[in-house]
């Protein structure tokens, strides 16, 4: 029986997928290794850790999907599923809270510190004003990315795209599936608007305000930010898409759906990161 009362937590049978992804990983670490060594076989490395990483994704994914379709989930299973997903999302937490506080770190306590009169001048014409436009490594001078523009754009359009999943979940639970698969296919819609615009933002800094990462620490956090969270935003994304294909088969109802929910929490923690960004970031 399968009743909320006597159902055993479900533990699965040993799986080859994590051995499989540990390949893959391996693969990968190989391939990135003899790339930047300029050694020919790293390009074949790399593209046999994706595929075997996407063999991996498909079938370990599709083994969860296959056993919630089959009833196995349960109370239990998805209290614990839900534990998961957020401490997942608490490490990503404190992963962006490492490169925000080195950010801080750098504006607010080294910057003013080394231009204090009691310090002698790091190099000549050296000013304590944030970003530093000069310096040793800076090769050449370089403007600093303005908040409005595509960066305030890029944020309505994130700011919409959790308004439009919110709808597509209030669908889900009110049973209107139409609802649902517009709002979520809209969402990731505006996910792969988002990634296009910044792409477009990475060529205009390069090309026209000569920032890179070798822009001393401004280029660094700024890249390293801005970059991370492009990355997590496809990963949203693709979890959403996953999740709107399902939708088209039938998956989920207003009682089980927390694989919609899981990405919807993560697509969330996608929306605050960019705001918090786009204030210390692009505009203070």
């Amino acid at each position: 029986m399968h009743n909320e009362t006597s159902h055993h937590y479900f533990v699965p049978d040993p799986s080859r997928w994590p051995i499989i992804g540990a390949v893959a990983l391996f693969a990968l670490g190989l391939g990135a290794s003899f790339t930047v060594n300029g050694i020919a076989a790293g390009k074949f490395g790399l593209l046999l850790g994706v595929l075997i990483l996407l063999w991996m994704l498909f079938g370990w994914f599709g083994d969860v999907i296959r056993e919630s379709l089959s009833g196995r989930y349960q109370r239990r299973e998805d209290a614990s599923f839900r534990w998961g997903m957020s401490w997942f999302i608490f490490s990503e937490v404190m992963f962006f809270a490492a490169f925000f506080g080195a950010l801080f770190y750098v504006r607010t306590i080294s910057v003013p510190e080394l231009g204090n009169e009691q310090h002698q001048l790091l190099y000549p014409g050296f000013a304590a004003s944030w970003p530093l436009a000069t310096g040793p490594g800076i090769s050449a001078t370089y403007q600093a990315m303005g908040p409005w523009g595509l960066p305030a754009i890029n944020t309505l359009i994130l700011l919409s795209s959790g308004a439009t999943l919110t709808w597509a979940h209030w669908g889900l639970l009110s049973g209107l599936r139409r609802r649902l698969v517009f709002g979520l296919g809209l969402t990731v819609v505006l996910g792969a608007l988002f990634l296009g615009l910044q792409i477009y933002e990475y060529a205009h800094a390069m090309n026209e305000l000569g920032l890179s990462l070798a822009s001393g620490a401004y280029g660094m956090t700024f890249f390293m930010l801005t970059g991370f969270h492009g990355l997590h935003v496809l990963l949203g994304a693709i979890m959403l898409a996953v999740v709107w294909l399902r939708v088209l088969r039938g998956h989920f109802n207003a009682e089980h759906h927390f694989a919609f929910e899981a990405a919807a929490w993560y697509w969330h923690f996608v929306d605050v990161v960019w705001l918090i960004l786009f204030v210390f970031v692009y505009w203070l």
